[in-house]
């Protein structure tokens, strides 16, 4: 079991899976630095001068029951980016290289190499001599 564990520590997945966990991080807070600083000011000013932001009260006059819909925008946007960004970074790439390296690790069947024209000239004239003599031979 220990030995196990050992092979699956040193396959290279657990310290891809750490490096994109610490990619992730980094990233995600460069998006939410994002949507914050950009993309929630543009949402809330589509609430008006006086609002919260994007949304409506449940019950007017307690601000407690305020129905935040721009963070909600803003959580998918912050989503699609990361996704995207992951996607088209880390995704695309790493399945060009790994099919690259499966066509590099295949066995590659030898090429069948063309016969040669006077090779094959004189293969056809044998050929026809075996029938014409076959012919002749007949009763």
């Amino acid at each position: 079991m220990i030995k196990g564990f050992r092979d699956f520590i040193l396959r290279g997945n657990v310290i891809e899976l750490a490096i994109a966990v610490v990619i992730g991080s980094a990233f995600t807070a460069l998006v939410g630095a994002f949507t914050a600083n950009i993309i929630d000011p543009v949402i809330a000013s589509a609430g008006g001068i006086d609002a919260a932001g994007f949304g409506f009260l449940v019950r007017p006059g307690n601000d407690a029951t305020f129905v935040d819909v721009g963070a909600v925008i803003t959580a998918v946007v912050t989503f699609l980016i990361t996704a995207a960004v992951v996607y088209f970074l880390f995704v695309v790439p790493m399945n060009r290289a790994n099919a690259r390296l499966r066509s590099l690790a295949a066995p590659h069947e030898p090429e069948e190499e063309p016969t040669p024209m006077d090779i094959a000239l004189l293969t056809e004239m044998r050929d026809l001599l075996r029938e014409m003599s076959s012919r002749d031979a007949r009763p």
